[in-house]
């Protein structure tokens, strides 16, 4: 039974965070492998995935690693303290914040697990899903030169409303005729209608983060390059979802799946391709469908991302 711990960062000491260490095999390099969770599921979200990197452990040797819920998430109960501020619990803090208390967390973790006390001798390699995309980008801009490597999984689209993406049959200019075979302007309100209450920035989240701002902090998929440690780019693999599965999961929660076939899934492609740019070509991979997987690609196929994150890790160590 996996055993998680609970820490208070020295920037916000009334609240505690929920995070889980696993120490290093076989390699003593200064290197910690972290996992950014996504919105819709916690830290557990990433047992499977490290179960199979320990599996391989002995051979390979593996990193110092670190899961953690973020502030009203998970087994993290208490609230950003930031919150109590706000005039919209749902609104309360914002990535920024997020990405400041994950550096804090990192620098506590480093001095207290790993006895480094100067995080800039410790190589960041970031696994992240959904927002937590987003949030390793922000913190690769906020921190130069500390992530060698970044494995984004299905990243946010941090730069649209999610609206947006499909046409507006309301829109004076709209012309019904120009409409893919089988698309229908019924279709397109009920996804647009999807989108509006699922994911566009405006409604906010359970755990207080807040999106109202994301596409100003984050407005090019494709920039800023960023900047690893050794000077040059990060080692950067982009993955999404497989197009099929995210048909049936848009499906099994209202959206039909022509629609996410037409629309979203040639949006998020595009945004992917883009994404792949935000480090030297040569240290770029993908992106490429994960195999089966919807958008939570680490408990729809953790084989496939421990694969991935080994290799990324080869890289590194």
């Amino acid at each position: 039974m996996t055993t998680y711990n609970f820490i208070s960062l020295a920037t916000k000491p009334s609240a505690k965070i929920c995070y889980k260490f696993y120490p290093s095999i076989k390699t003593t390099k200064p290197v910690l492998l972290v996992f950014v969770n996504p919105m819709g599921l916690t830290q557990t979200s990433w047992e499977n995935v490290i179960a199979r990197l320990h599996e391989n452990a002995p051979t390979w040797g593996l990193p110092a690693m670190l899961t953690y819920d973020r502030y009203g998430q998970g087994q993290t109960t208490d609230r950003d303290p930031s919150d109590a501020k706000a005039a919209d619990q749902r609104h309360g803090h914002d990535c920024l914040d997020v990405v400041h208390d994950l550096h804090q967390l990192i620098t506590q973790i480093a001095d207290q697990e790993l006895g480094i006390s100067d995080i800039s001798s410790l190589q960041l390699v970031f696994v992240a899903n959904s927002i937590g995309c987003a949030l390793t980008r922000l913190y690769a801009q906020e921190y130069p030169g500390t992530i060698a490597g970044l494995l984004l999984l299905d990243s946010v689209l941090a730069n649209t409303d999610f609206v947006s993406i499909f046409p507006d049959p309301d829109a004076g200019d709209f012309d019904e005729s120009t409409l893919p075979a089988g698309v229908r302007i019924e279709d397109i309100r009920a996804s647009r209608a999807f989108a509006q209450r699922v994911f566009h920035p405006s409604n906010g989240s359970d755990e207080g983060l807040s999106q109202k701002n994301l596409s100003a902090l984050l407005p090019y998929s494709d920039g800023p390059k960023l900047q690893g440690p050794d000077g040059r780019g990060p080692w950067v693999t982009v993955v999404e979802h497989e197009w099929e599965a995210s048909e049936r999961e848009h499906e099994a929660m209202g959206s039909p799946g022509l629609i996410t076939r037409v629309y979203s899934n040639p949006f998020w492609g595009a945004y992917n391709e883009a994404l792949a740019k935000i480090t030297e070509p040569e240290r770029s991979k993908g992106p490429f469908q994960a195999p089966g997987a919807g958008h939570f690609i680490q408990r729809d196929n953790p084989e496939f991302v421990a694969g991935e994150i080994r290799e990324i890790l080869d890289k590194v160590l």
